[in-house]
């Protein structure tokens, strides 16, 4: 079981890294976004590959901090039966939830973005857009990252819950520990 708990440590703190680092390109998305607009209505300059520049920086910020999105419970769930649950339950149904729906998930994204990340790496794809940004098939890769990310964390929620269907859950920092009352993880200040 020590492995396990482990194991949960070390994709919770992979994703909580990559979450900290990528959480960083909304401030870029905002900056470049008001000087987009900026130039438009004040000096009446467009530059295409800014309009990819921002577009192109949230769609790798989205998917690659939905790991970390995972790790912190702030993904959509109806809540009306989860949250009162017992920390057992709860472990139950996301023990389940993850083999049943979430792992065959990412496995579906994995196995049809492959061959379109693959073939976007096969001519270097760029921008649609003449003047665009190049290194599409950079962005396109993180389809990929975003699967692995997801899968790993859904790992990592097996564990815990594993962990706490054994009786172990004390193994884990209570940061990645159920709690009772919420229906998110108890957050340390870190």
């Amino acid at each position: 079981m020590e492995l396990v708990a482990g194991a949960v440590r070390l994709i919770s703190a992979l994703n909580r890294v990559v979450g900290n680092v990528f959480s960083w390109l909304a401030l870029g998305i905002v900056l470049v976004c008001f000087t987009v607009v900026v130039q438009r209505y004040v000096f009446a300059v467009s530059y295409i590959w800014m309009q990819d520049l921002y577009i192109w920086l949230n769609g790798a910020m989205f998917t690659a901090v939905a790991g970390f999105a995972l790790l912190r419970d702030d993904h959509v769930r109806v809540d009306i039966f989860y949250r009162p649950a017992s920390i057992r339950r709860k472990a139950l149904v996301d023990l389940v939830g993850t083999l049943v729906f979430l792992l065959p998930f990412c496995w579906i994204v994995f196995s049809y973005a492959l061959p379109f990340v693959q073939r976007s790496w096969g001519y270097y794809e760029a921008s649609a857009n003449i003047g665009g940004m190049p290194g599409l098939f950079i962005l396109k890769s993180f389809i990929i990252v975003f699967a692995g990310l997801v899968a790993l964390q859904g790992l990592a929620l097996i564990g815990r819950s594993i962990l706490v269907l054994a009786g172990r859950e004390a193994l884990l920092p209570p940061r990645l520990r159920y709690t009772a009352a919420a229906d998110h993880l108890t957050e340390a200040a870190e």
